[in-house]
């Protein structure tokens, strides 16, 4: 006997599998679509987000928060400029227990594959099935926002991530580093295998031409230029998995949402990065992903009872919540960005000038704190 389905929810990564949660909640009927089984063994995964106390409180309600060893809290976070500037942030001065969370995504998925496989409302399938809204989490290189016609502005940025681990001779100490050098790379150092670990996730943005020469290197010289660019600060480093590199744009759907179709009322809404992209230098890309789904799941609860999830009033409400929550941030990501990707002596000396003045800054800094913690 077929089933019959309210929403089908495209991409089954950590934003897909949460809000496939979220509307079980909500008595509906979900189909997730995880694409065809793999035959191979997937490439080792280092990828490691920082969420913040919102995202937090988002898995733990749905009983999905990894172990400690898994979500190591970042007591202080501290930004170095290409000359003297510094800022640094501080937990406790924050009066929160930790400013972060940076958490091991391998881990996080596994929590949210547990939670749904005993989760009655949502089965997963292989292929996407007839519902009447479709939610598309598939990421940045979606292939069903190209086949529902969703144009996607995109603006590469001169960089290439990459990404790898580290065991470091220091204890990371729970804090979070990151690195502008002069010629406009930035290197972050996040701090991994909790309180007391000395391993850390890097994310190190180069121009493309020295992503290709990083990724050639062999460990040894890898390891010392990553010794080198982070100033010695964890002594010793060795990279423990694989390096990972891809090019890091800013980008975001001028619709998010549609409708499907002439003969029968569905519709399709974007979530996530299939919605938008930002520069990883301020951590909050998955942030933003989990906030989108948290409003999208909002909005459809508080429909009225005669609604369809598939109204466009509904989702067009939505689409304008999350494009002015997510405003500020893009702005501030993609400022930060430009403004430190300029080699020339002047731009060196304005943006350690503004790095001084941002930290004596008080309420601007304590409202941008607030802003990233997610606590505003």
């Amino acid at each position: 006997m077929a089933h019959t389905f309210d929403i089908c929810i495209r991409g089954a990564g950590v934003v897909g599998r949460t809000l496939a949660l979220l509307l079980a909640r909500e008595r509906l009927h979900v189909a997730l679509v995880t694409g065809p089984a793999m035959t191979s063994a997937a490439p080792s995964d280092v990828r490691a987000y920082a969420l913040n106390a919102a995202s937090r409180g988002l898995l733990e309600s749905l009983r999905s928060w990894p172990d400690p060893q898994h979500a190591t809290p970042v007591s202080h976070m501290q930004i170095n400029g290409d000359q003297d500037g510094e800022v640094h942030f501080d937990a406790a001065a924050q009066g929160v227990p930790a400013l972060a969370w940076i958490v091991d995504v391998p881990a996080l998925e596994a929590r949210l594959q547990d939670a749904v496989r005993f989760q009655p409302q949502v089965e997963v399938v292989q292929a996407p099935v007839a519902a009447p809204l479709t939610v598309v989490c598939e990421g940045r290189a979606s292939r069903t926002r190209e086949e529902f016609g969703a144009e996607f502005d995109v603006a590469p940025y001169p960089h290439h991530a990459i990404a790898t681990r580290l065991a470091c001779e220091k204890p990371h100490g729970q804090v979070a580093r990151q690195w502008f050098a002069p010629d406009g790379s930035i290197l972050a150092f996040l701090p991994l295998e909790g309180e007391g670990g000395s391993a850390v996730a890097v994310v190190w943005s180069v121009a493309p031409e020295q992503a290709v020469h990083l990724q050639q290197l062999d460990p040894e010289a890898f390891n010392e230029r990553l010794q080198a660019a982070s100033q010695g600060a964890l002594g010793a480093l060795h990279t423990t998995s694989a390096r990972l590199s891809w090019p890091l744009q800013q980008a975001r759907a001028r619709h998010w949402c549609g409708s499907v179709g002439a003969a029968a009322p569905a519709s399709w809404v974007l979530a996530g990065d299939a919605a938008h992209n930002v520069h990883p230098l301020t951590g909050q890309g998955l942030n933003l992903g989990l906030g989108d789904v948290q409003a999208l799941a909002r909005v459809l609860a508080g429909r009225d009872a005669w609604r369809s999830v598939a109204d466009l009033r509904l989702l067009r409400r939505y689409e304008r919540e999350r494009k002015t929550a997510l405003l500020p941030m893009g702005l501030a990501t993609d400022g930060l960005q430009q403004l430190f990707s300029r080699p020339q002596g002047p731009w060196q000396q304005l943006r350690n000038w503004g790095m001084k003045g941002f930290e004596h800054s008080g309420p601007l800094k304590q409202w941008m704190a607030r802003q990233a913690m997610g606590t505003y």
